[in-house]
């Protein structure tokens, strides 16, 4: 491991905390394919299965937010258990439900509940944030959890439609919660590397929404969430036209191997730019390579055009958190995060159903077109609230830096 990264990992408690993140999001790119999965193998109804994978994302999108404001407010450990037991207990529902064929309203009732699955990600950078706010391994802890999340994405789907596919349907889900399970009670186990929560005078200004820079941010990650959510449905389409759709997850896979490449290398750059910039920059070229999806013709070409495309997906996402961490006060760090995720889960449903009504109606070829318009709303956005991004937060409570220099002065 190249010394920045491993620099990272000198303080006590971070290999524990950041092994603890990696087993609690494999459940991330897990729970949804491997619900489709199983409920096809159950009752081969593809568009119940998608209904309810969109159930569960849309519920996330809506209760995510609340349960990482909640974690602000009063610490992971008190807060993540009780909901990871919800977001259990619901999936063991679905889970039963669809092993014994009851009605189709059990089935989105407990996905629904799944949705109180808690943001791991956003939980193991607020850690980092707590150690090392206003310096640069802050960079490089992020670059490094953008690696994770795509390690996730690379692996995830495999191991959880093969167990589904190879042993019985309900085993990519099961395990997905086994994953979750583990993650989440080891990590709020580790008390000592647990940011500071925030009472609730700090929160008297409401939800960190009410950022216009973090507003920009999360509108920008719904067009690039519609980007990949039709990204995987065009791309098994793509595939099945083709005869082979087994080769579609090696395909996606390598989506994702591009951006884990490139947040890699971004990890060890250091910029002296301003991030609004970076982060614009990523965003265009982000959308510039949808353009040459539209003119593939084999998976071979596709596969190449993807991972190309794949490399500016991690860099604009390590910059997204900087900003967050500039345009957010730091008592509400984690749930501004969090908004982040729901945006892209709002897109990605968005992209999933949009980019079915194309392919039905004009095959897979022409479902490339939905992430292009996707990237194009994604530049829109970006520059109309390029100004916005230009002016950080200085009130509400301060930025991460602010508010760390504060706590110090406080102990002392």
């Amino acid at each position: 491991m190249p010394s920045p990264y491993r620099a990272l990992f000198t303080e006590p408690g971070t290999k524990s905390f950041s092994a603890a993140g990696l087993v609690g999001r494999m459940p991330l790119s897990m729970m949804g394919i491997g619900v489709v999965t199983m409920i096809s193998q159950l009752t081969g109804r593809y568009g119940l299965a998608g209904a309810l994978s969109a159930t569960m994302a849309l519920s996330a999108a809506v209760l995510g937010p609340q349960i990482s404001r909640l974690v602000d407010r009063h610490g992971q450990r008190r807060v993540l258990r009780p909901a990871t037991l919800v977001a259990l207990a619901a999936g063991a529902g679905l889970l039963v439900a669809a092993h014994f064929g009851r009605p189709d309203w059990t089935l989105f009732a407990s996905a629904a509940g799944v949705g109180a699955v808690p943001s791991l990600g956003a939980m193991i950078r607020s850690r980092w944030a707590a150690l090392y706010a206003g310096t640069p391994k802050l960079h490089t802890a992020y670059s490094f959890e953008s690696v994770v999340d795509e390690v996730c994405f690379i692996f995830g789907p495999i191991i959880s439609i093969g167990l589904s596919t190879a042993w019985f349907p309900e085993a990519g889900p099961l395990l997905a919660a086994c994953f979750l399970a583990v993650g989440v009670f080891w990590l709020t186990s580790q008390r000592a590397t647990e940011p500071v929560p925030h009472p609730r005078e700090d929160h008297a200004t409401g939800s960190a929404l009410r950022s216009p820079g973090l507003q920009v941010l999360v509108a920008t990650f719904v067009a690039t969430g519609t980007i990949f959510g039709a990204i995987d449905v065009v791309t098994v389409a793509f595939a099945d036209e083709r005869g082979h759709k087994g080769a579609a997850s090696v395909v996606l896979a390598l989506y994702a191997a591009g951006s884990c490449v490139a947040g890699l290398v971004f990890g060890l750059l250091r910029f002296s730019g301003p991030a609004q910039r970076r982060w614009l920059l990523g965003v265009s070229a982000m959308a510039m390579s949808m353009i040459p999806l539209l003119l593939v013709g084999n998976l071979a070409l596709l596969a190449a055009a993807l991972f190309v495309a794949g490399l500016s997906i991690a860099p604009t996402m390590i910059t997204t958190m900087s900003l967050i961490e500039k345009h957010v006060p730091r008592a509400n760090l984690t749930e501004g995060m969090t908004w982040v995720g729901t945006g892209l889960a709002v897109g990605v449903a968005l992209g999933s159903a949009m980019a079915g009504w194309v392919i039905d109606a004009a095959g897979a070829r022409a479902g490339y077109g939905v992430p292009v318009a996707a990237g194009a709303a994604a530049v829109v956005v970006g520059f109309l609230g390029y100004r916005r991004l230009r002016r950080p937060v200085t009130g509400r409570g301060g930025t991460v830096e602010q508010h760390g220099e504060r706590e110090a002065r406080n102990l002392a």
